[in-house]
């Protein structure tokens, strides 16, 4: 995964924990930003940081399971996709693939997978443990595939809490798509903006309002952006689904299990066992 600088791929902002490179000179602020600004801020935050990011959470993701958030929610699992066994011979588009852990978990059931990612560094990472599949450098609001080119697509906290306009990534997932695909994303949960992001009990009060959809940003002394995160509502969420024409079928909300005794930049056992930190989504393309 790719997104969370905290999670496995996934969120950091408001929800989730920065790389060092960053953190010692870069402002944290609210402000608005545009599509170019966010895109660029990412690219950036994870070439920077992919190395940092896979050397601490890579044991966790290991190099061919697929996980849906800090959790440890399994694909194994959970088969949100679908049935294992019927991934066998399915064209299948990872979005924010990172290291591609889940593309390779995705090629072991049968399945022919394409890793795509706006990190030039992470596809290294995907590279240097191995892929014997495609592996694609864009941008997932310009998706570089024809219409009707994939049976499925999945994003582990990968590209959707990055972007300005999650409605645009989510009408392309669904042009690529053929009928009857399915689409399964998770995200930071969105009440988890509402709470600072801190693992311990000082991340267990309101902070601020679950309503300010103001993005959070890092930026740098000239005021440019060095990290970009957006936040929705569960609600902007489901109406961003339904917008780009998908039917959410279901939306999981993995408790924390009793095992997982990790933090994860602000993911904890701690919080999770009070408040749910990831949100994933269902959708299908009718």
């Amino acid at each position: 995964m790719t997104g969370a600088a905290g999670p496995p791929g996934g969120a950091a902002g408001a929800a989730g924990s920065h790389g060092a490179q960053d953190a010692e000179d870069a402002e944290a602020t609210r402000r608005d930003t545009s599509a170019a600004e966010s895109a660029r801020a990412s690219r950036g935050w994870w070439d920077r940081n992919a190395d940092e990011y896979q050397s601490e959470h890579g044991v966790f993701l290991g190099d061919d399971r697929f996980v849906w958030g800090p959790e440890g929610l399994d694909e194994e699992d959970a088969r949100l996709l679908g049935p294992a066994e019927a991934l066998a011979g399915r064209d299948v588009l990872e979005i924010g693939a990172g290291a591609a852990q889940c593309s390779r978990w995705l090629a072991a059931q049968g399945a022919r997978p394409v890793a795509l990612d706006l990190s030039h560094r992470q596809l290294q990472h995907a590279l240097r443990i191995g892929a014997a599949f495609p592996l694609v450098e864009a941008d997932a609001s310009v998706l570089p595939f024809a219409d009707g080119s994939f049976d499925l697509a999945c994003s582990a906290y990968g590209a959707i809490p990055f972007v300005a306009d999650p409605g645009l990534v989510l009408r392309e997932v669904r042009r690529v798509l053929r009928p009857g695909g399915r689409f399964v994303f998770s995200v930071t949960h969105p009440i988890r903006w509402a709470f600072p992001d801190e693992p311990g009990p000082e991340g267990l009060s309101v902070a601020s309002s679950y309503f300010d959809r103001t993005p959070y940003v890092e930026q740098d002394e000239q005021g440019r952006a060095v990290y970009v995160e957006h936040h929705r509502t569960l609600g902007d969420r489901v109406r961003d689904v339904v917008g780009a024409g998908f039917r959410l079928t279901d939306l999981v909300e993995p408790e924390w299990p009793v095992w997982n005794d990790a933090d994860w930049g602000g993911w904890s056992p701690l919080r999770g066992a009070l408040i749910p930190g990831t949100a994933v989504f269902v959708c299908d393309r009718d």
